[in-house]
């Protein structure tokens, strides 16, 4: 799958410490959305215990705040 992520959006991903491993489609670490809410706030289940600068606790859950991220489930339901 060719993944394509906005400029904008790349250069506002200024924290990925994982060298954007996300897009090349083949991660199997990748956080998984349990829940958007306006394509803006994403409750995530974490598939790895490596501290991530974009994972922010929310009550019992995490939420993402990665651009990459969010973009990647909002315009390919990743």
């Amino acid at each position: 799958m060719n993944l394509k992520i906005r400029e904008e959006i790349l250069k506002n991903t200024t924290k990925c410490k994982k060298d954007f491993s996300c897009l090349s489609g083949e991660r199997k670490d990748l956080c998984k959305v349990e829940l958007c809410i306006g394509d803006k706030l994403h409750f995530i289940k974490c598939m790895s215990s490596n501290p991530c600068s974009y994972r922010a606790t929310f009550g019992y859950s995490f939420v993402c705040t990665c651009p990459v991220r969010k973009e990647l489930y909002n315009r390919y339901n990743l």
